[in-house]
């Protein structure tokens, strides 16, 4: 057994997934979108499979609320598998 399967092994017995994709997913947040989306940006976190964004600009929410596939298609990309199934900007 290599120290990745291990690491795999570990993470399913204590079911750490969920949370390393909330870490992975708002590191991966501020390097898709940039300093200038990010500043808005008040919270990011997964409920279930749907990701919720909250952003303080009412201009910016609308114009990332028309992006939420694409959105979605590229953090599932970043973890590398179909994580989150719907995206919700608020």
């Amino acid at each position: 057994m290599t120290i990745k399967e291990a690491l795999q092994d570990l993470i399913e017995a204590y079911k750490l997934k969920p949370k390393l994709h909330q870490t992975n997913i708002r590191s991966t947040w501020a390097e898709l979108m940039g300093p200038a989306i990010t500043k808005y940006t008040s919270d990011v976190k997964m409920v279930g499979k749907t990701l919720h964004i909250t952003i303080d600009s009412a201009a910016l929410r609308q114009e990332l609320s028309y992006s939420r596939e694409k959105i979605k298609n590229l953090l599932n990309e970043s973890l590398g598998e179909e994580y989150i199934q719907e995206v919700v900007v608020r």
